[in-house]
């Protein structure tokens, strides 16, 4: 990737409109991460220690999770140093790093969540072929494949925003590195890279939520012929956390890329929500309504506590 700035560092001007307020955020955003952080690894803990729990469903879960760790923390831990009244400088390899992982991370997830839909109708809709259908190499393919294809948009919007040359103003008026905000600072005219990037980063999600439409509208068919209340409760419980996660994922995405005119503190509240909150949510979504979570997780807390007890 070419670099014909002469720009070596950018600051970070954080959340617009809350100067004065940036202790109260910095002990907030600490614990939404902590929780985020605790939260995530407990899944794991859990779905890695139960036998039960290893099924695709679960695979995919604990893959999710694993994104959930690593997504808030490409943004979160600079905002919560300057915060914290340090310096508000990031290089520009730091830079263009926040930027690819964000979109790397972001979109593996958009992936994931189609898989996952995929699992569920293959599990509701086709459940005596389920095991064959989703075996280990189909689930070890799904993974791997929603790693490379987030890769390689992360890859692409990275070098269409850093191919741009930087020689003028640094500061972001923002709270990390993202696509809107750096083409503003580029000293050449974004037009046509600014359109290729709304439909890349729109067209993307748009795609993968209208393959999870079309998933969840096959399932919900299938649950209405299930003749047992109770089969179709089950069906209704795994499928409606799945879809809470779904929604809270992608309509943050919504909001800040494909709003006609940009508004800087909606796209900072919104981008906090998608950053911390919502990866915040995923085990409490997964967990509270999964009954095999419930019990597995108890007995991973138990186990862990009587361990304390013996120290």
């Amino acid at each position: 990737m070419s670099n014909l700035s002469i720009v070596t560092q950018f600051i970070l001007l954080g959340i617009p409109h809350t100067e004065g307020v940036e202790t109260m955020l910095f002990v907030l955003f600490l614990s939404f991460y902590i929780f985020t952080l605790v939260g995530n690894v407990l899944i794991l803990l859990t779905i890695v220690s139960s036998n039960r729990l290893h099924t695709p469903m679960y695979f995919f879960l604990c893959q999710l999770s694993v994104c959930d760790i690593f997504f808030p923390s490409v943004s979160s831990p600079k905002m919560l140093f300057y915060l914290s009244g340090n310096s508000r400088a990031i290089s520009y390899a730091g830079c263009v790093c926040q930027l690819f992982f964000y979109h790397f991370l972001g979109c593996t997830e958009c992936f994931l969540y189609t898989v996952m839909a995929y699992d569920r109708f293959i599990a509701i809709c086709f459940p005596l072929r389920y095991s064959i259908i989703m075996n280990h190499r189909v689930c070890a393919i799904l993974a791997v494949g929603t790693l490379f294809f987030g890769c390689i948009q992360a890859t692409f919007l990275t070098a269409l925003t850093f191919q741009l040359p930087y020689c003028g103003p640094n500061e972001v008026e923002y709270y990390f590195c993202d696509i809107p905000v750096m083409l503003k600072l580029a000293c050449a005219d974004t037009s046509a890279l600014e359109m290729v990037g709304l439909i890349s980063v729109g067209l993307m999600p748009l795609s993968c939520f209208l393959l999870i439409l079309t998933s969840y509208s096959f399932i919900l068919c299938s649950i209405l012929q299930i003749r047992s209340t109770e089969g179709r409760h089950r069906a209704f419980s795994t499928c409606s956390a799945h879809l809470a996660a779904i929604l809270l994922a992608f309509m943050p995405v919504v909001l800040i890329y494909l709003q006609p005119t940009p508004n800087p503190w909606l796209n900072a509240a919104v981008q906090v929500l998608n950053n911390l909150v919502t990866p915040m949510l995923n085990p409490l979504i997964y967990s509270l309504r999964n009954k095999e979570v419930k019990c597995s997780l108890k007995k991973v807390l138990q186990q862990a506590l009587i361990l304390s007890k013996r120290r």
